[in-house]
């Protein structure tokens, strides 16, 4: 039986919101592993398992009226139904109502359904309306046959569609839905409201209780673009509680961490005067402030927990190093942890030739190391005299420990998880004592992900790129040019500047219509016999990785084909051309690290992004951005707003949960009041805190279990 709020509740139902979803009406074990699979374990879980959209079941359309690209309801009689066959085959059945007729086309069907649409059944039905070859149709609309007598009333709020999973239902969803607000009617004592009245009033929220209500089961007159668009009151008020759960979450996270104590460092007066000397450049203003707030947080017994920012090419290595040599001469250990083999071979080098000079040890620990290297620096890191040891997620695996680290550097944060930096923190506590943490990316990150994603962080931003730097003149070309482009890359090398081409692919795909990055070089071989030309990508060895990557910089190679293992991190200042083949299948962000390859010197570089034609509309604007910007910072918020806050940084790469209701883009404007409530819970309501991040997130970010 559908429950409606308007009306009297014909059973009182004596379950629990915190009752297991098998207590309810239909719900057996095949169904409670399918509802397991998006979050429902419990009564309560099916109210915050919100609606993603809305269907107007609350008046009909007549069939004359429905016009291309519009949802309605209608009502009709069957007046044929048969297979139609050809290139792919399909249930067609028609419909009418006397002022029109349309065509319900299923391409999914079963012989059982093919019998239950009879002619001469009434049929009601919803759908988005469209032009078939002969007439208006809707393919697989929701459908129900409504026998030979149908008096059958129209829905009386709007109703609800909702996140699914395979073989589960919108029917079954909704009648669950029914019976946990059922259940709200009859316990709403367990929904504890659990924000306090003042912060309501002052946000002028609606309570939680008639939110879910409203959201669940909007009434007719509802709003029906505002609740699609998430604007409405209701969903701003879940809204608000989602963001703040996960803004509570990340300052416990950090309350936690910095409840302990850390080694306080003294400002270097060795060391780092001697390493800045050493330099063939002098820090930009953004490095010497970045290097200030480092050091002050080195020298204090609370943990540093900072993030780093800045652009492509902006010198963040060089501030690691400067904090690794405070570490140092402390007499700690430094752990520095990359996303890649690549870049964590690259950071080797630049430390190697920066310490190696001033007597410090620097090890490297990456997966595919010999088993002897491997075993040599595992023993180095549990001697407790100080060492730099830099890696790939091999640093945090249970067979290394370390007897004395004082500092933790990790490179490019958004490509690891939060579980991961934190199994890596575990490996320097002692007792109650933590290593410090610097975490540095190149990836320009938007002010409503820094404000979420990154909130128990420190920022610092260095918005500077070392004088000599020339910016890079980007072209956005069909790739029907091609052959202008490697008439380009001839001349190019002849001059001796070197080449980049990025491909998106390594081995051919029948799905995507890539060049690839062994087709492209055999072509470009083929064309361009006196240059010597270079391939790079993730499937081979590292040590053939490392030798082509050396032999490019080098200058031996002049033409280095690669897929995007070179986006961040490699460091080639006489590469001055990047071709980036199939653009469009690339994010900004990733556009803008790959672009950020050259331009590291003072010679005029160019980027070329080539694309195949025909453009869609997402690719178009991507492409306009990179054309005309090189703010980082600008083309990250842009990237923000076309692919949405999840592509950007990988959710569960990020330590980000899936949001249920809050939209990052749509909901920033609640950051500032959710920061601030935020704090104001901590302080004034610290026993609501659990409660409301648990409600959210479950045990999505066991943080204190790692």
């Amino acid at each position: 039986m559908r429950l409606s709020l308007g009306s009297a509740l014909t059973t009182i139902t004596p379950h629990s919101l915190s009752d297991p979803i098998t207590v309810l009406d239909g719900v057996g074990i095949r169904l409670a592993e399918k509802l397991e699979r998006i979050g429902i374990n419990m009564i309560q879980d099916v109210l915050f398992h919100l609606p993603h959209r809305y269907i107007d079941r609350t008046h009909l359309t007549p069939i004359g009226a429905l016009r291309h690209g519009y949802s309605a309801y209608i009502h009709g009689e069957i007046e044929l139904t048969q297979v139609r066959y050809g290139k792919r085959r399909s249930l067609l059945c028609q419909i009418s109502d006397g002022t029109g007729a349309i065509v319900l086309r299923f391409f999914y069907f079963s012989k059982a359904q093919e019998k239950g649409l009879q002619r001469g059944l009434p049929l009601r039905c919803y759908g988005q309306v469209r032009r078939g070859p002969n007439s208006l149709e809707m393919i697989h609309p929701e459908y129900r046959v409504l026998g030979k007598t149908p008096d059958v009333e129209l829905e009386e709020q709007l109703t609800a569609v909702y996140p699914s999973t395979e073989g589960l239902q919108q029917s079954r969803l909704r009648k669950l839905t029914d019976q946990a607000l059922s259940t709200l009617n009859n316990d709403k004592q367990h929904l504890i409201e659990l924000l306090p009245a003042t912060i309501l009033a002052e946000q002028k929220l609606p309570t939680l209780v008639s939110a879910l209500e409203y959201v669940h089961r909007p009434p007719p007159d509802a709003d029906i673009k505002s609740l699609t668009a998430g604007h409405h009151p209701a969903q701003q008020r879940l809204a608000f509680e989602e963001l703040l759960a996960q803004q509570l979450s990340l300052l416990m996270l950090r309350d936690e961490f910095r409840s302990g104590r850390a080694p306080a460092f003294n400002i270097s007066q060795r060391l780092v005067p001697t390493y800045l000397q050493g330099l063939p450049f002098t820090l930009t203003h953004a490095q010497q402030l970045a290097c200030e707030a480092i050091a002050s947080d080195l020298s204090r017994t609370m943990p540093m927990l900072r993030l780093i920012q800045g652009d492509v090419g902006s010198g963040k290595t060089v501030v690691a190093a400067y904090a690794a040599l405070q570490t140092i001469e402390a007499g700690y250990q430094v752990a520095i942890m990359a996303p890649t083999e690549l870049l964590a071979e690259q950071h080797y080098h630049n430390f190697l030739s920066w310490l190696e000079p001033l007597g410090i040890d620097v090890r490297l620990l990456t997966g595919k190391l010999k088993k002897s290297l491997r075993k040599a620096a595992t023993a180095r890191l549990q001697d407790d005299a100080p060492v730099v040891a830099i890696g790939t997620h091999a640093l945090f695996q249970e067979a290394i420990s370390f007897a004395k680290l004082g500092l933790i550097v990790i490179d490019e944060q958004h490509r690891f998880g939060v579980h991961q930096r934190l199994a890596l923190l575990a490996k320097g506590q002692h007792h109650n004592t933590y290593p410090h943490q610097l975490i540095m990316t190149a990836t320009p990150i938007p002010r409503t992900l820094t404000m979420t994603a990154y909130a128990d962080l420190d920022h610092t931003v260095i918005d500077e790129l070392p004088p000599n730097r020339k910016p890079v003149s980007t072209c956005v070309i069909s790739n029907a040019r091609r052959d202008n482009v490697i008439e380009r890359i001839e001349h190019l090398c002849a001059e001796g500047r070197q080449v980049f081409w990025v491909c998106t692919l390594i081995e051919e795909s029948e799905t995507l219509q890539c060049e690839t990055a062994i087709d492209t070089t055999e072509k470009l071989k083929d064309r361009l016999t006196t240059i010597e030309i270079g391939l790079i990508h993730g499937r081979m060895k590292a040590s053939e990785k490392e030798s082509v990557m050396q032999d490019f910089k080098n200058g031996k190679i002049s033409l280095l084909v690669a897929t995007t293992v070179i986006e961040v991190g490699v460091d080639v200042p006489n590469a001055s051309l990047m071709i980036i083949d199939n653009a469009e299948r690339l994010g900004l962000s990733q556009l803008h690290q790959l672009r950020g390859r050259i331009g590291r010197s003072a010679i005029k570089s160019d980027c070329i992004l080539m694309y195949q034609a025909p453009l869609g509309d997402l690719a178009r604007q991507r492409l306009a951005v990179m054309r005309t910007s090189s703010d980082g910072f600008l083309i990250a918020e842009k990237d923000l707003e076309l692919r949405g806050p999840g592509e950007v940084l990988g959710t569960q790469q990020a330590g980000l949960p899936d949001m249920r209701v809050a939209n990052l883009l749509r909901d920033a404007h609640l950051l500032p009041d959710v920061q601030s409530t935020a704090k104001f819970l901590l302080k004034h309501h610290p026993d609501q805190v659990k409660l409301l991040v648990h409600r959210w997130l479950g045990n999505s970010l066991e943080y204190s279990n790692v």
